[in-house]
């Protein structure tokens, strides 16, 4: 793979992808009766990327400012003008000119910065507006937003499900979700680092199978690339040499927190007020930035990292109380995320995760919808110890709510397990009844037969549909997590779409992300107000696209709704098992056309090829709201 290493934004040979709801909001700006837009954002966000998609295709002029041009005239628009203007002139040459597209307009010339706000206020012009965070911007520019001519679209992080789109799309074939989420954290938001830095992950050849998975996996140090000096040399090239050892300090006592007590708190202040180090409510220090961390260990002598480096036995502890405070989290029904550092830094340091941790960790992101995480965590545990069934389980339920059959074995004697198996194959019906089974009174008491809390048991009856029978049993459970499922399965019961939204909302609140998708999905079906119905969609979809996969019968149909006619005709004939050319010939449309509606159908929904799509348009028979 080849890659520019000056390049501003994601370019060939990674598609664009995501941001399709920002897409549409910067296409609608230029749409009739309105003006154009500002997208505001920090540097390597994909701001020029996706400003440049919104317009192909289009008749458009292109301006960019650069700081070497701050101090001529017009400088930025020298090939749209002739040599010597005044900015009236240059209003009037300009008013024909049916878009401009201004990137970095934060280092437009004053005479420049002066003509774009005019052009603003007469109007003629549509304008694309393109100004980076943090750097010093002309006051005729920020005015833009400011003084309200135009709309301010300020882009947010690319979310984690997207990220994994994109290195799928860059890498030839998906990562494991550990690696996308180790990424993810690094790169904070910065798309240029994430090209550069998984890069060099695969040139230096730390790549590998994931095991029993078609998925590329990393692991081991950080490659300090051109690009990952640039973006740490706050830290690498301190020239107050108490800094930097309080900083190497930090740096290698992760992944755990070190005591305020433990350095001199005027060197503390002094990296703080820089904003390199963070204190939290407990008094512990860490560095700010996640990237930090393994530039000063990669920049260390090897004698003295071989010092100060932390091994996976000294984190024994550390790791057991992360244990106990996710299990207290699932207990109480709240599993909102929660910082496990000495988890993720054994897997990135490939080293060996006990299985009892690693299911743990597998059943928490389950719980919140991380399905393919939780299916990860689950295999990092089987790693060390192939025949653990609590991983197994895991894995196993992970894989039947993504819609897929687990393999059959021993896990699928567990009952919830094979019950998710036969919802996975469509038998909703034998999937209610086995797991009416597995928390029927005589077998199901304070816990499940695998030791999870009963509420979950007898809450896997509601998510298949089945909410009559067990909906007095959670009423009764004590606690407020318990109580939450209980209001869920008695809004089932009744019909009731509003208070099926109402829960839905809850569980969001308490990260049940997957659950809160179902309770909407569930709520399309029981409201009676089309216009509720239709929220409810929106929102049930806007979750399930953030739950790595998952197709649980409350999910299946719903989310071919989001698609465009034409999107929902071509994916209807994919499903039914023709190709592409075929489709084309049928709908007489070019084979590429084709393939980029179902490229954009499959972000949509959620789906990584078309093997999944027979599952996403037909609804199960037996299902039910």
């Amino acid at each position: 793979m080849t890659f520019e290493q000056d390049a501003k934004t994601l370019e060939l040979p990674w598609p664009f992808t995501g941001r399709e709801d920002e897409l549409e909001l910067i296409r609608r700006s230029l749409t009739a009766g309105r003006h154009g837009i500002v997208v505001t954002g920090p540097a390597g966000r994909g701001k020029t990327r996706l400003v440049t998609e919104a317009v192909r295709g289009g008749d458009c002029a292109r301006i960019t400012g650069t700081p070497e041009t701050r101090a001529l005239p017009f400088a930025a628009f020298a090939h749209l003008l002739p040599e010597s203007v005044s900015l009236h002139r240059a209003v009037q040459l300009l008013s024909g000119t049916r878009l401009l597209l201004i990137d970095d307009a934060h280092l437009l010339d004053d005479s420049s910065a002066a003509l774009v706000h005019q052009l603003a206020v007469h109007g003629r012009t549509r304008l694309i507006v393109v100004v980076a965070d943090g750097d010093p911007v002309p006051g005729a520019v920020s005015r833009l937003w400011t003084g309200e001519l135009l709309p301010r679209l300020a882009l947010e992080p690319l979310p984690r499900e997207e990220i994994a789109q994109l290195l799928a799309a860059g890498a030839g074939g998906p990562l494991e979700p550990l690696t996308v989420k180790r990424l993810h954290h690094l790169c904070q938001g910065d798309l240029r680092l994430l090209r550069d830095l998984f890069g060099a992950v695969r040139e230096h050849g730390l790549l590998t199978r994931a095991t029993d998975t078609d998925e590329w996996a990393w692991r081991g140090p950080v490659p300090v690339t051109a690009t990952v000096r640039e973006r740490t040399a706050q830290v690498l090239a301190r020239a107050d040499l108490d800094e930097r050892e309080s900083l190497e300090r930090l740096a290698f006592a992760e992944p755990l927190a070190s005591s305020l007590d433990d350095f001199d708190l005027d060197i503390l202040e002094r990296l703080e007020a820089e904003d390199l180090i963070r204190v939290d409510d407990r008094g512990a220090v860490h560095l700010t930035h996640p990237l930090h961390g393994p530039a000063l260990r990669a920049a260390a002598g090897r004698l003295r990292a071989r010092r100060l480096a932390r091994t996976p036995d000294q984190c024994v502890p550390a790791l057991a109380a992360e244990r106990a405070a996710l299990t207290d989290r699932i207990d109480r029904t709240d599993v909102r995320p929660l910082p496990t550092p000495v988890g993720e830094w054994l897997v990135a340091e490939g080293a060996p995760v006990p299985a009892g941790y690693a299911a743990v960790r597998a059943r928490f992101a389950r719980l919140r919808g991380e399905l393919r995480e939780a299916a990860a965590w689950a295999r990092e545990g089987l790693r060390e110890t192939p025949a653990d069934r609590a991983c197994g389980v895991e894995l196993a339920l992970a894989a039947a709510q993504s819609g897929d059959v687990p393999d059959t074995g021993e896990t699928l004697a567990h009952r919830p397990a094979s019950g998710w198996a036969a919802a996975a194959r469509g038998d909703v019906e034998t999937a209610r009844e086995t797991v009416a089974e597995a928390v029927a009174p005589n077998r199901c008491g304070g816990t499940a037969e695998d030791g999870r809390p009963a509420a979950y048991a007898l809450y896997d009856a509601v998510r298949l549909g089945a909410p009559e029978q067990v909906a007095g049993r959670l009423a009764r459970l004590p606690g407020d997590g318990p109580a939450v499922l209980a209001r869920h399965a008695e809004a089932l019961v009744d019909g009731d779409g509003p208070a099926l939204d109402r829960v839905a909302g809850e569980l969001e609140q308490r990260g049940f992300l997957l659950f809160a998708a179902e309770a909407h999905a569930q709520a399309v079906r029981a409201h009676r107000d089309p216009r509720a119905a239709r929220m409810s969609r929106t929102r049930a979809v806007a979750l399930a696209r953030r739950c790595q996969g998952a197709r649980t019968p409350a999910l299946s149909g719903l989310v071919l709704g989001e698609l465009t006619a034409r999107q929902r005709q071509i994916v209807t004939l994919a499903a039914a098992g023709l190709s592409n050319r075929q489709i084309a010939e049928r709908l007489t449309l070019s084979v590429r056309t084709v393939g980029n509606h179902l490229y954009s159908a499959y972000a949509r929904l959620g789906a990584s090829d078309r093997g999944a799509l027979p599952w996403l348009v037909e609804l199960p028979t037996a299902q039910s709201a």
